[in-house]
């Protein structure tokens, strides 16, 4: 499978940071103290476990913002399969630089991986089904794009990347504002007609609201159980997307999308992902 790449001139104030944090006010001393500036290396980034790969675009740009002479190869592009004990990546050149980018290569490669890897799992639960699983905004701060291109390496959908994107109408909206129907006909009245509308019900008495008010594209069903899942995608009967949420984990998602969602989101894809092994080995 290939995926639509975000340029690199975009990654690299995020990578750079990481690499200035890393660095210090001195720089790397413990390598410029021990390893002879004219020792060159091949070095590789090994999977310790199998996974699904994410980070190797962020681990090349890192090595690169240290040595752009660095030769790195991608032996496993983001989005593919890996087994324990492959190589994902080689780098070539100075012994000096792959020392000093290695931790930050490593930081972002394997928590992508792991967002990757979850994202694939919960995937896998929904074979068979139209549902798609999708991400949120509960990612890292300051690392949601890498985070939901990981969510897409690992087959999953992005919901929106920021709050400008779309308009989500949640439960604190709905009691801010005065009920169901006043959020949506302000909608109606303010909202250019380019923007999407999703708006949050937990109960089918206030989604009969949403579907007699209109104004909304998407309807979030928060929390509710199957059954109930069940009657909303009946009652909703094609006129709006569907998508589930709260309470959404691996074991759960098979009997969410048999209800016939359109969407499952979770959080758990990007704040709950466990970071896998990755190494550098010389």
């Amino acid at each position: 499978m290939s995926f639509a790449t975000v340029p690199d001139l975009i990654l690299e104030p995020m990578i750079r940071n990481a690499l200035l944090e890393d660095l210090g006010s001195y720089g790397d001393i413990t390598t410029r103290t021990v390893v002879p500036d004219d020792i060159t290396y091949t070095a590789r980034i090994n999977a310790r476990e199998d996974a699904v790969v994410s980070g190797m675009q962020v681990a090349q740009i890192a090595f690169r913002l240290v040595d752009p002479d660095l030769v790195v190869a991608t032996h496993k592009p983001d989005g593919a399969p890996c087994s324990a004990g492959e190589t994902l990546m080689t780098i070539e050149g100075r012994a000096r630089s792959i020392l000093s980018a290695e931790r930050v290569a490593l930081n972002f490669a394997g928590r992508l991986t792991g967002i990757a890897t979850k994202t694939a799992g919960f995937v896998a639960e929904t074979e068979g089904t139209k549902t798609r699983v999708t991400c949120t905004r509960k990612t890292t701060p300051g690392l949601r794009i890498v985070e939901k291109l990981a969510v897409l390496h690992g087959g999953g959908s992005n919901h929106r990347y920021s709050l400008s994107d779309a308009i989500l109408i949640k439960d604190n909206h709905i009691a801010a504002a005065g009920g169901v129907r006043a959020v949506l006909e302000e909608v109606k009245a303010k909202a250019s007609h380019m923007m999407a509308v999703e708006i949050e019900v937990d109960r089918l008495d206030q989604l009969e609201e949403v579907l007699e008010v209109g104004g909304a594209h998407t309807v979030l069903l928060d929390n509710m159980d199957d059954d109930t899942l069940r009657k909303a995608v009946a009652l909703v009967d094609g006129r709006l997307k569907t998508e589930a949420s709260g309470n959404v984990t691996r074991e759960r998602i098979a009997s969410i999308a048999a209800t016939g969602v359109d969407y499952v989101s979770s959080g758990a894809l990007t704040h709950s992902a466990r970071t896998v092994d990755l190494g550098l080995d010389f």
